[in-house]
């Protein structure tokens, strides 16, 4: 366990903080407010978009903000712009090129709005469902380059997307980061947009040494905020890979993982 007081608790969303049927238990309710109550703060980070975590913040009573898109969009909890990093308007195009070379369909977010060329493509009803809007149809992606937040490519074929991930990282290099935030989506967003930027984000913000962050997830996009944590714990969904790059291991989302951990290594 790490020697300093833990201060404030960052937790994943989707398959940590929810279940697989994205429902935010009463005991995962419970289990934040007594951080609260024992003076811990709390904060997400999500591959969302910001307007899909909206639904968790008065359950929680998030005061604090909400990174969307892995850090690459930080907002209040009425959804008002803290700051934004996009991905370089250059690299857009070959990032979708790169992803359909593998056979992935490709998804945009461009500010508010989540853009896909095929409204019955791979987990798109699924994704709305998820956070709650539809996303628009577009031909293609011809003229929406600038400003992108996030590309997700998406295919149900799970070693082929840790393919294209490989593939992205060797091919842009420092220019992006790309990670699975789910088995079936690979997330791209710009280099400083991951969730490891987003421990260092809080520790700035609040002043607290990186050794008194909790952090908590199930996907390989978490472990870049394991390793700068104090305190990392996987969930026991996670993959072998995952669990193995946290200090401590819960139980699954779907046996209140968060919760136990928040009780057993926290509190």
């Amino acid at each position: 366990m790490p020697t300093c007081p833990i201060r404030l608790l960052l937790a994943d969303v989707d398959g940590t903080l929810v279940t697989s049927d994205k429902v935010l238990t009463d005991r995962a309710v419970r289990a934040v407010h007594k951080l609260y109550d024992a003076g811990v703060l709390f904060a997400v980070t999500s591959g969302r978009p910001p307007r899909g975590m909206s639904m968790i913040i008065e359950p929680l009573a998030l005061v604090n903000e909400l990174a969307a898109f892995n850090g690459g969009l930080i907002v209040n909890p009425d959804m008002t712009v803290v700051e934004q990093q996009v991905i370089p308007e250059e690299v857009v195009a070959p990032v979708v090129a790169l992803m359909e070379s593998f056979g992935l369909g490709v998804w945009i977010y461009r500010g508010a709005d989540w853009y896909v060329r095929d409204v019955k493509g791979p987990h798109v009803d699924r994704e709305s469902w998820t956070v709650q809007f539809a996303p628009t149809l577009v031909p293609g992606f011809d003229g929406l380059e600038q400003g992108v937040a996030k590309v997700v490519g998406v295919s149900d074929d799970h070693q082929v997307v840790e393919a294209a991930a490989v593939a992205a990282r060797a091919q842009f290099g420092e220019h992006v980061s790309a990670a699975r935030s789910q088995p079936y989506y690979l997330d791209v967003t710009h280099p400083q947009a991951n969730k490891g930027g987003v421990v260092k984000y809080w520790s700035a913000k609040l002043r607290i040494s990186p050794e008194q962050i909790a952090t908590i997830g199930d996907m390989p996009n978490d472990v870049l905020m394991f390793a700068h944590s104090g305190l990392s714990i996987a969930m026991g969904n996670a993959s072998h890979e995952v669990q193995r790059a946290a200090r401590r291991v819960t139980t699954s989302n779907e046996e209140e993982g968060f919760a136990n951990a928040v009780e057993q290594f926290i509190l």
